[in-house]
């Protein structure tokens, strides 16, 4: 079976019954080894969702990892919107932390399996090639994923690292973002509301809405084009050259600015338009058709595979950091479309940008609530009495992930 990789989610699933869109499955009765452990699952992403039951089975990596091991697994019985038309997997394969795995976080992922078992160390590092080709490509050019370390000849230069802020996804602190080499000017934490994770199961670069627009008029504002449409850059609609002409040169180079381990430092990693003018498909003989490859999200800042395409990514759980080096298949007519770059001083953003309440203020907050609640009980003395906003509320975090559909439109 292929295997959609994941950071954005923490179920391994496969498809586990015959369904239109999937080459194949797996059957489970033909198993030898599969064991049920009945116990229903369900998985909700912002786009799509499945149904299925957990069970564990045998697994073998081919290449690097000696021995079998026995991991969790989903066998996926029903799905809404997940396995799309002329996608070339039929499992995905969640990477992200614990805490994210369904039905609850006592469920152990594939990862944390196989670093328990096999004695890997807790990293992996993911390359994914593909910048400048069709979005609807063959499905033949690929990238890797190494499990247990970091492999020298996937990425070119240092590798630069910035600290996990959160278990759970893989959040990071993002600090400002350039168009052109011009900032945004935006208060950082607007960068990080209410999260910002690093996410291959994420097709583009997804920003917040007041990011998203700010940084869509200083596109517009910096590209050699007169006159664009409002479709293009809210996805309802393409950009259409002649084949002759390379419209990358008509757009600025973004960069995103993260907070180094050193956190007094900053790095910054930037695509060119290579990555985020992505062409699509072609009309007729003459016509090449591209795609904006930035959207806007309601609850997150997600550096997905728009962003990826051009970097080694180092997923170090060991020591609670994601690292990022240019990645050497991030070429296109043989120019690299991705760069890093730094150090930075911080000396111009606050010091922390993640909108997070602390365990501290918590208690505070905790203690006069409940003098509050106190006081309105002396006064009214009777129980019913007491308002209902002295109950903390609660919201359950069902949907895992952004949109892990992966690549909804961009099958490799």
């Amino acid at each position: 079976l292929n295997i959609l990789v994941d950071t954005g989610s923490s179920n391994f699933a496969v498809a586990g019954v015959p369904d239109p869109d999937v080459t194949s499955y797996f059957n489970t009765d033909l198993s030898s080894t599969y064991r049920p452990q009945g116990i229903d699952v369900t998985v909700k992403y912002s786009q799509g969702s499945w149904t299925g039951v957990l069970g564990t089975d045998v697994i073998t990596i081919p290449k690097g990892i000696d021995g079998s091991y026995t991991i969790n697994i989903a066998v996926i019985l029903e799905s809404e919107d997940f396995f799309l038309p002329g996608v070339k997997w039929q499992g995905i394969l969640g990477l992200a932390y614990n805490a994210l795995a369904k039905p609850s976080s006592s469920v152990e992922t594939f990862f944390d399996s196989l670093v328990r078992q096999a004695r890997i160390p807790n990293i992996f590092s993911l390359q994914m090639c593909g910048a400048g080709l069709p979005v609807s490509g063959s499905g033949t050019n690929g990238g890797s994923l190494v499990l247990g370390g970091i492999e020298p000849s996937l990425y070119k230069g240092d590798i630069w690292y910035t600290p996990i802020k959160e278990e759970w996804y893989y959040q990071v602190e993002i600090l400002k973002l350039e168009v052109g080499g011009q900032n945004l000017e935006l208060d950082c934490r607007e960068y990080n509301a209410d999260k910002a994770i690093v996410d291959s199961g994420t097709t583009l670069l997804r920003l917040p809405q007041k990011v998203f627009i700010a940084l869509v008029q200083a596109i517009a504002r910096m590209s050699l084009i007169q006159e664009f449409s409002s479709g293009f850059w809210t996805g309802s609609q393409l950009a259409c050259w002649d084949k002759t002409e390379r419209p990358w040169s008509l757009f600025p180079k973004l960069s995103i600015y993260l907070r180094d381990e050193n956190s007094s430092r900053s790095f910054r990693i930037s695509i060119l338009p290579q990555l985020y003018i992505q062409p699509i498909l072609g009309i007729g003989e003459n016509l090449q058709c591209y795609r904006f490859g930035i959207s806007s999200s309601s609850n997150a800042l997600v550096i997905g595979a728009t962003v990826m395409e051009g970097f080694y990514v180092i997923f170090d759980r060991a020591q609670r950091r994601v690292g990022f080096a240019v990645s050497p298949c991030a070429e296109v007519d043989g120019s690299p479309v991705s760069e890093i770059e730094g150090p930075f001083t911080t000396a111009d953003v606050a010091s922390n940008c993640v909108s997070s309440v602390s365990f501290q203020e918590l208690w505070i907050a905790s203690y006069a609530l409940m003098s509050l609640c106190g006081v309105i009980l002396l006064v009214l003395i009777i129980r019913p009495f007491i308002p209902s906003r002295c109950q903390h509320p609660y919201t359950d975090n069902d949907v895992v992930n952004d949109e892990s559909s992966l690549v909804r439109h961009r099958w490799k």
